[in-house]
């Protein structure tokens, strides 16, 4: 009997037809958020995600958790567009996530190798947390196998792997110095496979549940950039569409948490943001269906998607200066630049008026007291 294709599970789910083409067009809008100048946008109609969904079978998933907080698990059974629950139900099949799944022990482990041995070269890897390397791996062991063994095997029959995190992407907080459990991102480990990275302390869960959708259904993963990152949630800084830009962009900087600056909503860079370095869609996106992130709620970013963010220097410590944009004393130094070439100006063109006799009439002269 053949596999009931993504459509049929959610026609018999109860979806009507018109649901079926906003399921569609949800997704379409996903694959199309494409905002880098000069780069064209992947082209999906709803319609082209129809076609595509009724001929896919439903996707399997394994998602591991290495050395991990279970924070990104956490963030991502909060997402909203598309959600959890949608994908789960009616596109994907998460057939092994430790956390989340019902059973454990032995029946776990018996899911996971029954998905990976019936839809070998087919399911997706979803990956969480560091690898653990040093001494064999002892630092984290699951059912008594290492953590890089339980990896090796996972991504042995996987379709592609998703990093999702800064430390399965990069190391994370287990990898900041010292290291003492020898922990590498999954790409550094993982040599052989598609690959794309999802970092963030936690990753934003809508980038994470974005990015599986599309490989639900263009059945590749997403384009990115140099770090693995998709183009699509990853092609702007934070800084980018920050809604303290303006106060950046004149020149005006809180001082201190609490003071007035950081209480008018100027911008927080010398309290150590590190947003004009940082990659990543949180000022866009947001969190909690979109209400706020840490830096409209008052504080400074981390640049928890970037590589090393960790021992990247204080987190509370500004950069050396701020980047492609005047410090306040060369935004105050311009503006004198402009009232001074605005009076020369003002000057040459009364000059100019003067000498094709239109000069403006005198003022009158005030009636003596």
């Amino acid at each position: 009997m053949s596999e009931k294709t993504v459509y049929e599970s959610l026609r018999e789910s109860g979806l009507s037809r018109r649901d079926f083409m906003k399921f569609c067009g949800l997704l379409s809008g996903w694959m199309g958020l494409e905002f880098l100048p000069g780069v064209k946008a992947l082209a999906a109609t709803p319609e082209q995600v129809a076609e595509a969904l009724m001929a896919k079978p439903r996707v399997p998933l394994i998602w591991l958790e290495l050395q991990d907080c279970a924070g990104c698990t956490e963030a991502i059974s909060r997402s909203q567009s598309p959600s959890l629950v949608n994908l789960v139900l009616n596109s994907i099949s998460v057939d092994y996530q430790e956390t989340l799944m019902a059973a454990a022990g032995f029946q776990a482990e018996a899911s996971m190798r029954a998905t990976m041995e019936k839809f070998k070269g087919r399911y997706v890897l979803v990956v969480e947390g560091s690898l653990s390397t040093a001494a064999d791996g002892v630092y984290c062991a699951i059912a008594g196998r290492s953590g890089p063994d339980i990896l090796r095997e996972a991504a042995a029959s996987a379709a592609a792997v998703i990093a999702t995190g800064n430390c399965a992407a990069f190391g994370g907080l287990p990898k900041a110095a010292p290291n003492p459990t020898g922990a590498l991102g999954v790409g550094d480990f993982i040599k052989d496979k598609p690959i794309v990275n999802i970092p963030g302390c936690p990753a934003i869960p809508e980038v994470t549940t974005g990015t599986i959708a599309h490989f639900l259904v263009m059945g590749t993963l997403p384009k990115t950039d140099r770090l693995k990152r998709p183009l699509t949630f990853y092609g702007h800084t934070i800084h980018d569409h920050c809604l303290r830009r303006p106060f950046y962009d004149a020149g005006k900087f809180a001082e201190s948490f609490g003071g007035h600056g950081a209480r008018e909503g100027e911008c927080l860079y010398k309290l150590g943001c590190k947003g004009p370095t940082t990659y990543n869609a949180c000022s866009s996106l947001k969190w909690e269906k979109g209400l706020s992130f840490p830096v409209q709620s008052g504080h400074p970013c981390l640049g928890c998607s970037e590589p090393n963010f960790w021992d990247g220097g204080g987190f509370y410590q500004a950069q050396s200066a701020p980047i492609d944009r005047p410090t306040a004393a060369a935004f105050g130094l311009a503006a004198g630049v402009g009232a001074a070439l605005g009076a020369a100006m003002a000057g040459a063109n009364g000059l100019a008026k003067r000498k094709a006799g239109k000069t403006e009439p005198a003022e009158p002269k005030k009636a003596a007291e």
